[in-house]
């Protein structure tokens, strides 16, 4: 499977989230930031589909870009050897890390990821506030569903924080096998059910206490009805992966499938909203 690298020229982290935004409705698997730029990774086939609509938009908006080919292999272990611990503080404080980082410290939760290609190494900013968030709630026993898993950093972080059992679904065969690899480093392998493919692969009345869905906003929307469909009354939804201006969107969708609204919370211009089924 070979990959395109977009590197795209930003003024600085405000701009780069702009751009992530702008990308977010194309399948990009992953997000590297670089001082001065921004790099957007894709699978050559699926580039091939978007490039003019993609470039038109960049010129549009007036950011200077170039294209090129990678190797995924080669581009993984880039990734792997200047991965850097991610610490996101809170009531109960996390520690992401690689398999070569030290363990956290008592009274840390402790998540070992292999990032591979797949979003959701803790470096952005949805995926620190998302696990921010489930390390604050209730998460005793319950069963859950992380849409769009990636690494699978926020399953695991959820039975770390007392989920008793977790499925995990990702439409990409890489990030399926980056959250095998994560759930075995971490200890929760046999705790977790990993899915290849869409939320198709949640079957038809299968029952859930919690979804996580850090996405985008339009794949958010998409996905309420088979979301209020999962969950009883009491049910929660955290969703992330969209900016401010997006939450209107969100919620309208969510109030429309039978959720409330229960809490907003922001981090570098990103957001968090979490529901609760009627």
């Amino acid at each position: 499977m070979e990959y395109i690298e977009l590197n795209i020229s930003v003024a600085d982290s405000e701009q780069s989230e702009i751009v992530v935004a702008l990308l977010s409705d194309y399948p990009f698997e992953a997000f590297d930031e670089a001082e001065g730029e921004l790099r957007a990774y894709i699978q050559t086939a699926e580039w091939s589909q978007c490039q003019k609509w993609v470039e038109s938009m960049l010129v549009e908006q007036g950011f200077r870009f170039a294209a090129l080919e990678v190797e995924q292999q080669n581009w993984n272990a880039e990734w792997e050897s200047g991965f850097e611990p991610v610490e996101v503080a809170g009531e109960r404080p996390i520690l992401i890390r690689a398999p070569h980082h030290a363990p956290a410290g008592e009274g840390v939760v402790d998540v070992v990821i292999a990032p591979r290609m797949s979003f959701g190494t803790g470096h952005h900013a949805t995926t620190a506030l998302m696990s921010q968030t489930i390390a604050s709630m209730g998460m005793g026993g319950k069963r859950g569903l992380d849409m769009g898993c990636g690494t699978g950093v926020l399953a695991i972080v959820a039975l770390k924080c007392g989920a008793e059992q977790m499925v995990a679904v990702d439409i990409d065969d890489w990030a399926c096998d980056s959250c095998r690899d994560s759930i075995a480093l971490s200890g929760v392998a046999e705790l977790v059910d990993v899915r290849c493919g869409s939320i198709e692969q949640v079957v038809a009345g299968e029952q859930f206490d919690f979804v996580l869905a850090n996405i985008n906003r339009n794949i958010l929307i998409s996905m309420m009805p088979s979301f209020a469909a999962a969950l009883p009354s009491g049910g929660e939804l955290l969703m992330s992966g969209f900016l401010r201006e997006d939450v209107v969107y969100i919620e309208a969708a969510a109030a429309e499938q039978g959720f409330a609204v229960e809490n907003i919370l922001e981090r570098e211009g990103w957001m968090v909203v979490v529901c609760k089924k009627l």
